[in-house]
């Protein structure tokens, strides 16, 4: 609850570093924003292109089953990456200005949230171009952006405030999301995994795999997402949050003495 307090009363610095992380991501492109579109598009032609007979195996409409599931990627991605190193990369503010130092993350998971919502439709006119019918169901798509915001904001907390101590943290979470990102069915069918045994389990467990296989559940098949997934990650993010928290709070209290 002080958390929230802390975001309403400081809801305009909110919203100034949310706008400033979205610019700042393209400062000085001349396409600017549109490589929030061009970048997940141009992973997907490399990996059609890479991944036609290895990965596709007969699998309909497979260039929408990358679409529907490299934009959740990016967002944890990006979302991951930014919280981690924000407070570092805010270190001058840090050290000068109070302000609830939870805005930083929350802003980077928030601006990667808004570049989820943007992405809707173009994962829908995909569909459209496939003639993949849709559904009423496409209403939880922002509720699912919303828990998986949820998640993020939670290991954000626990990362950008670890990373403050150790220097190492940046470097590690780039190769745990390189093997997350293959942990993930984003470029491979879950059914290949089928009798794999532990490593099939643990796909299967992996939070990603839950937000993904929900969000082509309503873009492909038209059927609501498994609420039993959600909820679980619902739960996780929610125990993540709380626990991110207190680290955060324990924390934060040495980050102007070892920036």
């Amino acid at each position: 609850m002080k958390s929230i307090r802390e975001f309403y009363e400081y809801r305009e610095l909110l919203k100034t570093n949310v706008r400033k992380d979205i610019r700042g991501r393209y400062k000085g492109s001349f396409l600017g924003v549109l490589w929030t579109f061009l970048t997940p598009l141009l992973q997907v032609f490399v990996y059609y292109l890479v991944f036609p007979y290895l990965m596709r195996g007969g699998m309909p409409n497979f260039l929408v089953y990358l679409i529907t599931g490299i934009f959740p990627w990016n967002f944890f991605q990006a979302s991951i990456t930014g919280a981690t190193g924000c407070i570092k990369a805010n270190e001058g503010v840090v050290k000068k200005v109070y302000f609830p130092r939870k805005i930083l993350v929350l802003s980077q998971i928030l601006s990667g949230l808004i570049n989820f919502f943007i992405s809707i439709p173009i994962m829908l006119i995909f569909c459209v171009v496939y003639q993949i019918p849709l559904t009423w169901h496409i209403i939880w798509i922002p509720l699912i952006g919303l828990i998986e915001a949820l998640l993020c904001y939670g290991i954000g907390l626990i990362l950008a405030a670890v990373n403050v101590y150790v220097q190492d943290v940046s470097s590690i979470i780039q190769f745990v999301l390189n093997l997350m990102f293959y942990g993930t069915p984003i470029v491979y069918s879950l059914s290949m995994f089928n009798g794999a045994g532990l490593l099939g389990t643990l796909i299967r467990l992996n939070p990603l795999t839950m937000i993904v296989n929900a969000c082509r559940a309503i873009m492909m098949d038209g059927t609501g997402p498994s609420w039993i997934a959600l909820g679980i990650v619902t739960l996780l993010g929610i125990v993540l949050t709380v626990f991110g928290t207190w680290v955060f709070d324990k924390l934060q209290k040495g980050f102007a003495e070892e920036l």
